[in-house]
C-alpha cells in the first residue's frame, strides 16, 4: 500500500514538473521569437517555413533604429517618468493606505468607498479632462504632465491598505503612540518595513505600467525631444514600407530594461514573502 502511494506521488510530481516546463516554454517563446525577429531581415521574418533561429542582422537593425529615432533621449525620458511614478506611487499610496488601515478619522468609510469607486471608471474617460487641465496649467509637452497625474492611484492604496490591515499589529501602533511617535514616524518606522513586499510589487507594477504607457504620452507630448520610448518607436512604422526587423529590434531594446527591473525588484518581493511565510 505504501509503495502504491509512493508511486502515485512520483507520478503526480512528474506530471507537475512537465506542466511547469510546458508553461515556462510557452511563456518564454514570445520573447525568444522577438529575439529571432530582431536579428532577421523583413524577408526572413515573412519567409516560409518560419525561421526559428536567430539571424545575423541585429547590429544592422539596431543601427537603423538609432538613425531613425532619438532612442537614447526617449529611453532617458521614459526612465525619468517611470522611476518618478514608481517612487511617488509607493510613497503616497502607502501613506494613504496606512492611514486608512490603522487610524480613525471623520469620513473614513465614505472616502474609502469613493476611492474604490474610482477604480470602476475607465481611464479613457479622463483623457480629455486631463488634457484640458494640463493645458490650463501650461504642462502640455512636459514630462511632469506624465509624472504628477500618475503619482497616486486607487489600486495601490487598496492593495496596501489590505496588507496593512492584516500584517501591521495594532499593538505596535499603540506602543509607538505611547512612546510619543507621531503619524509619519510611526508610518516610516513600522508601516514601511511591514509593507516592504507589497511596496516591491507595487513599484514593479507601476514602473512597467508607466514604461508601457502609449496613449497619454502620445496625446500630451508634442515636442519630439520629449517623446517617451513607446511614442518614439511608433515612428519606426512607415506608411508604405516597414522594416519589421528594425521595428522588432526597437521593441527588444524597450523590453530589456523591464526585465532588469523585474529581476531586481522581484528579489525583494519574493524575499519578503518567504520571510512572512517563515514567521507565519
Amino acid at each position: 500500500m505504501n509503495a502504491h502511494y509512493v508511486a502515485r506521488g512520483r507520478i503526480a510530481r512528474a506530471i507537475t514538473h512537465v506542466c511547469v516546463v510546458i508553461g515556462v516554454l510557452l511563456s518564454v517563446f514570445p520573447f525568444y521569437w522577438l529575439v529571432v525577429m530582431s536579428t532577421s531581415t523583413t524577408a526572413e521574418i515573412f519567409g516560409f517555413p518560419p525561421k526559428l533561429t536567430p539571424g545575423t542582422s541585429f547590429v544592422e537593425n539596431v543601427t537603423n533604429v538609432l538613425t531613425s529615432v532619438d532612442l537614447l533621449q526617449a529611453l532617458m525620458n521614459t526612465l525619468i517618468v517611470s522611476a518618478s511614478c514608481a517612487v511617488l506611487v509607493m510613497f503616497f499610496d502607502s501613506l494613504a493606505a496606512f492611514a486608512f488601515a490603522k487610524y480613525d478619522f471623520p469620513g473614513k468609510k465614505v472616502l474609502f468607498i469613493l476611492l474604490i469607486a474610482t477604480m470602476l471608471v475607465p481611464g479613457s474617460l479622463s483623457l480629455v479632462p486631463s488634457f484640458i487641465l494640463m493645458s490650463e496649467i501650461g504642462w502640455v509637452g512636459t514630462l511632469q504632465a506624465l509624472i504628477v497625474p500618475g503619482a497616486a492611484n486607487a489600486f495601490g492604496i487598496f492593495l496596501l491598505r489590505q496588507m496593512a490591515a492584516g500584517s501591521v499589529p495594532d499593538e505596535l501602533i499603540e506602543s509607538a503612540r505611547i512612546d510619543g511617535a507621531g503619524f509619519f514616524r510611526t508610518y516610516w518606522r513600522i508601516g514601511v518595513p511591514m509593507l516592504r513586499g507589497g511596496l516591491a510589487f507595487l513599484g514593479i507594477f507601476t514602473f512597467i505600467t508607466a514604461w508601457n504607457d502609449y496613449v497619454w504620452p502620445l496625446i500630451i507630448l508634442v515636442d519630439p525631444e520629449r517623446q517617451t520610448l513607446q511614442t518614439a518607436l511608433q515612428n519606426l512604422n512607415s506608411l508604405y514600407l516597414t522594416d519589421y526587423g528594425m521595428v522588432m529590434a526597437g521593441a527588444l531594446i524597450s523590453v530589456l530594461p523591464l526585465i532588469g527591473v523585474f529581476i531586481i525588484g522581484s528579489r525583494h518581493f519574493i524575499a519578503n514573502i518567504a520571510a512572512g511565510a517563515i514567521k507565519g
